[in-house]
C-alpha cells in the first residue's frame, strides 16, 4: 500500500513557511480529529463517523496559520481538472481537508502559502518516503516554545514507516509543539535551550509549567497516519484518538492551551488486524515520526537545530 502514497511539498526558505500535500491511495477510509485547543482546519468535520463522505483525495497540512488553508483550494482545482473528486450530477467535488501550523513567528509574518504553492506541492508529490526536516510544513515550525521564543529549537516534519507482517504504517508529522520532545528513555532529545547549550528542564522539569512566553495558537502537532490496515471509518476515528496518546508520550507539555494539535486516519482497506494490535503499531510509527522531525533538522531561521547539538550536548 505504502508505495501508492504520493508526498509532494512546497517549501519557501526564504520566508520560513510551506505546505505538504498527501495524496493516498483510492479508495480510502478517512478520519481525523483535534485535541488542541486552537486547531486551524478544513473540512475536519465531515470526517466525523456520523458523516456520509468515507474517504478522501488529499490530505493539505500547511504552515501560514488560517491564511495557509487557503492551499486546500489550489489542490481541489488540480484534483477536478483530472476529474477525480466526489462525483455530483455537475462534476467532481475532490474531497481536501487540511489542517495548519502557525508559523508566522519565524521569518515573515506576512507570508502564507496559497493556492498556487498548494498546487505546486501536488503537482510535485511522489512515493518519495524519505525526505524530511526543513521542508514543506516543517519549514517554519519549532519546539521548546514554552520558555519563549528565543529559547526554542528548530524542528521540522518527520516520518515513519513500520510493517508487522502484511501490516504497513505510514506517520507524517509535522511538529510545532510549545513543549520538549522525549527519547525512548524519557530524557530530553530537544527542546528549550539555555544560553549556555542546555536543557533548562534538566534542571527543573516544573519551569515547563510557568505561564509560556507564548501566544494562544502558535504551537501546533499535526500528525497524519496512513495504512493499510481494514478500518471503517469510527474505526479510523477511533485510532485518530490514539495518535494524540502517542503525541502526549512524546511531547511535554502537550495538548495545551496553546496547542491546535490535529490528527489524521487513513486507511487502504486490505489486511485484517485487530484495533489494538493497530493501535500499538500507530503509537509506535507516529513516537518515531516525532523523534525523526527533530533528528533531521539543521539550524535554521536563527534557531539551533539537532544536528548542532551532536556530539556536544553534554547531557
Amino acid at each position: 500500500m505504502l508505495e501508492s502514497v504520493k508526498i509532494g511539498h512546497y517549501t519557501d526558505l526564504t520566508n520560513a513557511t510551506g505546505c505538504t500535500v498527501i495524496v493516498p491511495p483510492e479508495g480510502n477510509i478517512a478520519s481525523g480529529c483535534a485535541f488542541g485547543a486552537a486547531p486551524g482546519t478544513r473540512e475536519i468535520a465531515l470526517l466525523h463517523p456520523e458523516k456520509k463522505i468515507q474517504g478522501i483525495h488529499a490530505l493539505v497540512l500547511t504552515g501560514g496559520s488560517a491564511f495557509g488553508l487557503a492551499c486546500a483550494q489550489g489542490v481541489m482545482e488540480e484534483l477536478a481538472r483530472m476529474g477525480k473528486g466526489f462525483n455530483t450530477r455537475f462534476g467532481p467535488v475532490p474531497i481536501v481537508p487540511a489542517a495548519v501550523v502557525y508559523d508566522k513567528n519565524i521569518g515573515n509574518a506576512q507570508a502564507f502559502p496559497n493556492a498556487q504553492a498548494g498546487k505546486q506541492a501536488f503537482l510535485s508529490a511522489s512515493n518519495n518516503l524519505d525526505t524530511m526536516g526543513n521542508i514543506g510544513a516543517g519549514t517554519g515550525v519549532s519546539i521548546g516554545k514554552w520558555a519563549g521564543l528565543p529559547f526554542a529549537m528548530k524542528s521540522g516534519l518527520g516520518l515513519a514507516q513500520i510493517t508487522n507482517g502484511p501490516m504497513e504504517v505510514l506517520a507524517v508529522t509535522v511538529l510545532n509543539a510549545v513543549g520538549d520532545v522525549l527519547d525512548g528513555q524519557g530524557n530530553i532529545l530537544a527542546g528549550a535551550l539555555s544560553t549556555d547549550g542546555h536543557f533548562l528542564a534538566d534542571r527543573n522539569p516544573r519551569l515547563r509549567w510557568q505561564p509560556p512566553d507564548v501566544g494562544l495558537s502558535e504551537n501546533t502537532v499535526l500528525c497524519a497516519v496512513l495504512t493499510n490496515i481494514k478500518l471503517n471509518k469510527s474505526e479510523a476515528h477511533y485510532l485518530s484518538k490514539r495518535v494524540h496518546l502517542a503525541m502526549a508520550r512524546k511531547i511535554v507539555p502537550s495538548h495545551t492551551s496553546f496547542d491546535g494539535d490535529v490528527s489524521f486516519v487513513i486507511s487502504k482497506p486490505n489486511v485484517e488486524a485487530p484495533i489494538d494490535l493497530a493501535s500499538a503499531l500507530f503509537a509506535e510509527v507516529v513516537e518515531q515520526s516525532i523523534e525523526n522531525a527533530v533528528t533531521s533538522c539543521e539550524g535554521m531561521f536563527g534557531l539551533k537545530g539537532f544536528k548542532d547539538l551532536r556530539g556536544n550536548h553534554d547531557r
